[in-house]
């Protein structure tokens, strides 16, 4: 009798250990979730600012989507490594921004390279092509889309900024020193945990930035602040 009473306390006692943590792993989703949107925004924010990115606002205006990663973390000694989670945004028929979805990016490469770098990178998609590219279950940099890297600047000619000839630009600005690699080849993954946490449900990508069924007024002011 005691024993059966002491079974069901400690049965008890695990059943609520486990609501406990599964209840802070959606928070802390949710709570990283807020904070790239965020992150996200003040990204945007900067870079349309900066003189040096003075295309970039043009570059969105005529975009179908757009990738935002905040912190790209790059480093490594011959074998390096590359990686960040950003939001990623479509334009829809009417011209208005939808909700965003959550992808990270990941990249690995071999060679002669040392030294550590962080960047702040936003992917302009200019084509259906690069939206439907980002909505499949793997999307790998220059294989599934083309991209151009860095065609901004002062001294860059407009006729190579504005032709618009590839699916996705990178626009990128660093903190550090870093010499070797490329972002093509970088493949990107969309991060369905973190929706969930962020909409409170499951949440796949293309209902979220096509169909338009999940919305959330955080994201509201990033949706507002792009062109």
């Amino acid at each position: 009798m005691m024993a059966s009473a002491i079974l069901r306390g400690l049965r008890a006692t695990a059943a609520g250990l486990l609501m406990v943590v599964v209840g802070s792993t959606a928070a802390s989703a949710d709570n990283e979730a807020e904070a790239l949107v965020t992150e996200s925004r003040l990204t945007v924010d900067r870079l349309m600012a900066d003189e040096d990115f003075f295309e970039l606002s043009k570059f969105i205006q005529s975009a179908k989507g757009i990738y935002i990663v905040p912190q790209l973390v790059k480093g490594g000694f011959i074998l390096g490594a590359e990686g960040g989670s950003g939001v990623f945004l479509a334009r829809g028929t009417d011209g208005s921004w939808s909700a965003p979805a959550f992808y990270t990016l990941a990249a690995g490469s071999i060679g002669l390279q040392i030294g550590g770098e962080v960047k702040e990178v936003v992917f302009v998609l200019m084509s259906d092509k690069a939206v439907d590219a980002m909505l499949s279950s793997e999307f790998k940099l220059g294989a599934d889309a083309s991209i151009s890297v860095g065609p901004v600047g002062r001294g860059v000619e407009a006729s190579r900024t504005t032709d618009f000839s590839s699916d996705i630009y990178a626009f990128s600005k660093s903190v550090g020193l870093f010499g070797g690699g490329a972002l093509e080849g970088a493949k990107i993954f969309e991060r369905k945990n973190m929706a969930a946490g962020y909409y409170g449900g499951p949440a796949g990508a293309r209902d979220i930035v096509i169909n338009r069924t999940f919305s959330n007024t955080q994201a509201d002011k990033l949706r507002e602040t792009l062109p």
